[in-house]
């Protein structure tokens, strides 16, 4: 069986079709947890046009996806990829935790959900920034 998958991922189409649908199915995952842990609904911030809300989850899209662009210029095993994607994932939600203890003037969530802008633009900066720096650190 494995030998007839590796076969299969020999093949440069199907390799990055592969790799394009782990990464969403992640990506989809990823942004479910965020989701969970947020104090606002995203989907629902983002339909009525809550700016700061699609700014703060722009961030987090682009860092997911930056970590596992890191991870797959590896050129690893798809599994080995999703892998350390899943640890730079790991280490992002722990930033957006940091994040919020280090701003003890206000709750960073609090501020996202009623339209702040700039705690949006910094979020998002923030997730797109370290995104660099976990990517750049994969194996």
């Amino acid at each position: 069986m494995n030998h007839e998958v590796d076969r299969l991922l020999a093949n440069p189409y199907l390799e990055t079709l592969a790799f394009v649908s782990v990464a969403l199915v992640a990506m989809i995952l990823f942004l479910a947890i965020f989701e969970a842990v947020t104090r606002y609904s995203v989907w629902n911030e983002i339909k009525r046009g809550n700016m700061a809300v699609a700014m703060a989850t722009s961030g987090k899209i682009f860092g997911i996806c930056n970590i596992f662009r890191f991870a797959i210029q590896q050129e690893d095993t798809l599994l080995i990829s999703l892998g350390w994607a899943a640890f730079g994932y790991v280490i992002l939600l722990a930033a957006y935790f940091i994040f919020e203890f280090l701003t003890p003037n206000f709750n960073t969530d609090e501020e996202i959900g009623k339209g702040n802008k700039a705690i949006g633009l910094i979020s998002m900066v923030l997730s797109v920034s370290l995104s660099y720096i976990i990517g750049a650190s994969v194996i």
